[in-house]
């Protein structure tokens, strides 16, 4: 079969019409249009529905775009060896993580990878969902627990507690609780029950509702509960590295904190000799190292 025929149906299935996909292959619409014919002649099926608003992969195409996404990721994975032949650490770093580490953590250093990478280029993915490592749906992962799936290279980072936290301004003009009775005329910033959250978190935040509160207010994620603690809207559960980059924060009650979270870097081992993975490893690691050194003054 041939590759660019192939090629150009990835395209147009990603893009869901023969303009777009000709826009990102640099083809005209026609010359697009003539190789989706021509696959389909020879495979002797149709593979789009063509309707007014774009097209539509009928059965036998989401078979094909299956197969197709698997060669895709396969060949990016071999470029990238390739690639990382050389000296220089350049191109593309799939970096998954959830959206609190990502967010408020993560992405506030990067500036220092960039100084010493100018080149490479980072895909931040900020999700809850586990991605598909050993299926190359990300390079490297940054995750709350160790990673459960085969054939991966895994290295513990740190370890994360939930702590209570309130604004500078809100604490001055409110008082600072000094137990639990006090912490009960305070409103309550924690994520919502509902939302995905590691158990420690959870358990932290059911213990504190389980208590009398005048007010509470729950949001889906870590950066809504910062934000809602500097906006001087309460006191919030949030991670403790939060502490380190935000100095208009103070920790609050330092006794109630949750259980330790540990906090995992993984990639495939296919990648293990990759250089933009060891660069973004050695980058992370370097910044755990002064994180810490930080708790500890």
């Amino acid at each position: 079969m041939d590759w660019d025929k192939l090629r150009v149906f990835f395209a147009v299935a990603e893009a869901g019409s023969l303009t777009r996909a000709g826009e990102v292959l640099h083809l005209s619409q026609s010359a697009v249009s003539r190789q989706i014919t021509a696959l389909e002649e020879s495979l002797d099926t149709i593979l789009f529905h063509r309707h007014a608003r774009g097209l539509i992969l009928t059965e036998q195409g989401e078979l094909l775009l299956d197969t197709t996404s698997v060669i895709s990721k396969e060949i990016e994975a071999a470029s990238a060896r390739i690639r990382d032949s050389e000296d220089e650490v350049f191109g593309e770093l799939r970096v998954t993580t959830t959206t609190a580490f990502g967010t408020l953590w993560l992405a506030p250093r990067l500036s220092r990878l960039y100084e010493i990478y100018p080149n490479l280029k980072i895909d931040l993915m900020l999700e809850e969902r586990v991605l598909d490592l050993p299926m190359r749906q990300a390079d490297v992962a940054i995750r709350m627990k160790e990673p459960s799936q085969a054939d991966l290279v895994r290295r513990k980072l740190m370890s994360v507690t939930m702590r209570l936290f309130g604004s500078n301004d809100y604490l001055q003009k409110n008082g600072t609780p000094q137990n639990l009775n006090e912490l009960a005329h305070h409103r309550i910033i924690s994520q919502n029950m509902d939302s995905p959250q590691t158990n420690a978190g959870l358990e932290l935040t059911r213990k504190l509702f389980a208590s009398e509160h005048e007010s509470h207010l729950t949001v889906n994620n870590y950066f809504g509960v910062l934000q809602s603690v500097i906006h001087n809207l309460g006191i919030g559960v949030l991670p403790d590295y939060v502490e380190d980059d935000f100095s208009n924060i103070k920790r609050v009650l330092p006794e109630i904190k949750s259980s330790e979270v540990p906090v995992y870097l993984a990639y495939p081992e296919e990648l293990r000799h990759s250089k933009r993975v060891t660069a973004f490893r050695d980058f992370v690691v370097d910044e755990v190292v002064a994180y810490r050194k930080s708790q500890k003054k």
